[in-house]
């Protein structure tokens, strides 16, 4: 749903900048990502979940073939043609819609331009997947402006390509696919290298309370693309010996040992991390089904322990982060969610005292780093969709279907 002042305002800027009222609202969640860091390009395991914070884009059909987009967040403006779609310039917002209009067009998608006003809840750069919400959104209007279908799978590897061809970060699936996917009141276990999922419910008794550090990166140069490179060394290095192995996934906790004496330091210890990642998520799930919420808590410490040390993917504002938490009252586990470097952390609080909590974890990391961090509470969300409904601005009652996810 879009809340009635959202909406309108959607509106009042689309009429003011298009003359007329959009025809359509599509809409895509953020994700947090629970456990399972810097698993997904390594064909391994993670447990994201939608959040309730998401990237709505309110817009209407042209009949020739340029895209125009106004980011109500950044109030900028953007305009491109369909034909002969190159990348703009690096960083720029608007590579991820041409990139997906590329990706759309490369598999045969009869795209028109089209219209629209973005707005976005979701703070950019904190980990939460803001890029990959803006793709599944443009999509959504892509496919539905040009009155074509894809399943859920096949819209998600679609907007991983895009981010791949146009915006520069080789990122695993895991964002386009729980934003796609996503179902409310629950995470998603997700295999990457099947690309199948099973829904995990998240008990009534505990919270996901997200922390933003207010440090920003940008993953296309930051080391992210680097840590890809040395897990696919990791392999290159190990299929010497082991002709079966074809990613950091086919490789158990009880090889590794073995593999020492194989690696350069720092390249075990990538390797290390994803591997017993990969088994603490097969725990995470277990512990969750079991109702062994402390249990639970106690892996997400273990994987910050792993992304900062291990992997090298923390920083000092998110460890102040993960420290305040773990000290704060009614905290199970702390660490670092998305590719790290910055962004933002994921704790699981019990339900009854996440204010207390919340208290606790902005005076200590104000003591600790002189900064300030935006804290906010979030039930697992449902995945894309349009949203039926008076397109008007009036704030009559309106239904969300999935577009093009069947």
């Amino acid at each position: 749903m879009i809340d009635a002042a959202r909406r309108s305002r959607l509106v009042e800027v689309f009429r003011a900048r298009y003359d007329a009222a959009p025809t359509h609202f599509f809409r895509s969640p953020g994700r947090v990502n629970l456990i399972g860091e810097h698993t997904d390009y390594n064909d391994g395991f993670v447990l994201p979940m939608a959040i309730e914070r998401d990237v709505v884009c309110a817009a209407r059909a042209r009949n020739d073939r340029q895209v125009r987009l106004y980011s109500l967040t950044l109030e900028a403006e953007v305009s491109f043609s369909l034909d002969g779609l190159v990348a703009a310039a690096p960083g720029a917002w608007d590579n991820y819609p041409r990139g997906v209009a590329r990706a759309l067009q490369t598999a045969g998608v009869p795209v028109v331009g089209f219209e629209g006003v973005i707005h976005s809840d979701l703070p950019i750069g904190a980990g939460l997947a803001s890029s990959a919400a803006l793709e599944v959104a443009c999509a959504l209007a892509f496919l539905a402006f040009a009155h074509h279908h894809l399943g859920g799978r096949d819209l998600a590897l679609l907007c991983q390509r895009a981010e791949h061809t146009f915006a520069g970060p080789q990122c695993g699936i895991m964002d386009q696919l729980i934003g796609v996917e996503a179902q409310a009141g629950a995470a998603l276990f997700i295999d990457c290298r099947a690309l199948t999922h099973r829904v995990v419910p998240l008990p009534e008794s505990v919270a996901i309370v997200i922390c933003d550090s207010g440090v920003r990166r940008d993953l296309a140069t930051s080391a992210y693309n680097e840590r890809r490179r040395e897990c696919a060394d990791v392999v290159r290095r190990l299929r010497a010996t082991r002709l079966w192995l074809t990613s950091l996934r086919d490789v158990r906790r009880s090889d590794l040992v073995g593999t020492r004496h194989e690696l350069p330091d720092a390249l075990f210890r990538r390797a290390r991390h994803v591997v017993s990642e990969n088994a603490r998520v097969v725990a995470a799930i277990d512990s969750l089904r079991a109702g062994r919420v402390g249990t639970f808590g106690q892996l997400l410490n273990e994987s910050h322990a792993s992304l900062r040390d291990d992997y090298a993917v923390s920083s000092a504002e998110l460890d102040a982060l993960v420290d305040a938490a773990q000290r704060a009252p009614g905290c199970l586990g702390a660490r670092l969610t998305g590719a790290g470097f910055g962004g933002s952390t994921v704790n699981v609080v019990l339900a009854d005292r996440v204010s207390d909590f919340t208290a606790a974890v902005r005076d200590g990391y104000r003591q600790t780093t002189g900064r300030e961090t935006t804290v906010f509470a979030t039930r697992p969300a449902a995945g894309a969709s349009e949203i039926m409904g008076d397109h008007s601005g009036a704030p009559a009652a309106a239904t969300e279907t999935p577009t093009a996810v069947h």
